[in-house]
């Protein structure tokens, strides 16, 4: 019986790909295939360099032993039916607005048309792998957090997300959300991080690696990891113990910095009362592309398929 699925990380300069054994519950790191990409680039330019990474990960599994295909894909997405909405303000994949994914791949790899190809938000796919392979793995409601470009988030219970009811924001995710003079996004990601950076030492870095390290020789970087660990531990608060989240696990390209927010993040949790459990991921890119291969999982994807058109 076919027990291996791919998993597919969609960022914004690269694509990643790896199989999962979704039968064992096993990541198979040695089939990890990844490429760099320009997200402007045309239909086929880009729906090449996709098929051709997949096509790479699929030679060493055997197309014979492949159950499917799952996209962790950024939003706005049509993730029920696999159609790109990326237009506007999204400057990435813009050339895909409106273009069936799972045909184009199909097509490229000679698929058959009833060939498995699912699509979950990347967020969503993150805490997914979490879930099943990583500081999540054995809890029952948590939330899992992607900190980078963007502010990624997903609230799970009982392994499904949670993307809407009172008990989480609009969509389950919080990015969304005013905070300070502009919304969640603008505040825990590189931008803000860059940004507030410059305010501090009137030096304007290209990004938090650069900014981190600095840490040893510039007070003003740990004053500005300080204030994020203390500023995420307040916003997330109401919305953990609105939830009652017992663990939260903080991925994504910042949380390789995580011990530089670490301890505020914790002392300030505490001083609030929260008894929530906090996790750097240490899965990190790896946990889209396990948990976009879950989808693959005929019996998980009738559980989270009706949830897909609230992402």
């Amino acid at each position: 019986m076919k027990h291996l699925a791919i998993g597919v990380d969609i960022g914004g300069t690269h694509v990643s790909c790896a199989a999962c054994d979704i039968q064992k519950q096993i990541y198979l790191a040695d089939t990890f295939q990844s490429s760099p990409l320009n997200n402007q680039g045309s239909v086929q330019e880009i729906i090449t360099i996709w098929a051709d990474t997949i096509q790479r990960t699929l030679a060493q599994i055997g197309t014979e032993n492949c159950l499917g295909i799952g996209f962790a894909m950024p939003g706005p997405f049509d993730y029920v039916n696999g159609i790109a909405l990326f237009q506007g303000n999204n400057k990435k994949y813009e050339a895909l607005y409106g273009v069936s994914i799972p045909h184009m791949i199909r097509q490229k790899l000679g698929l058959p048309d009833t060939f498995p190809i699912r699509f979950i938000n990347d967020a969503t796919a993150f805490a997914l792998g979490e879930d099943w392979l990583g500081e999540l793995k054995g809890s029952e409601r948590s939330l899992a957090i992607t900190l980078g470009t963007g502010f990624g988030s997903a609230f799970l219970s009982d392994h499904l997300p949670v993307v809407a009811g009172e008990e989480v924001p609009e969509f389950g995710c919080v990015w969304h959300l005013p905070f300070k003079d502009g919304n969640a996004d603008d505040y825990f990601s590189t931008r803000g991080l860059v940004g507030r950076y410059e305010q501090l030492s009137g030096e304007k870095l290209p990004g938090v690696k650069e900014i981190a390290m600095r840490a040893d020789q510039d007070p003003k970087v740990q004053e500005l990891f300080d204030d994020f660990g203390e500023q995420l531990a307040l916003f997330l608060h109401t919305w953990m113990t609105r939830f009652r989240a017992e663990k939260l696990v903080v991925g994504g390209s910042i949380a390789r910095n995580f011990h530089l927010f670490e301890k505020k993040m914790n002392e300030t949790l505490q001083s609030v009362g929260s008894l929530v459990q906090v996790e750097s991921s240490k899965l990190l890119e790896s946990a889209a592309m396990i948990g976009s291969a879950t989808l693959v999982d005929p019996s998980y994807y009738k559980k989270v398929e009706h949830l897909l058109p609230l992402m």
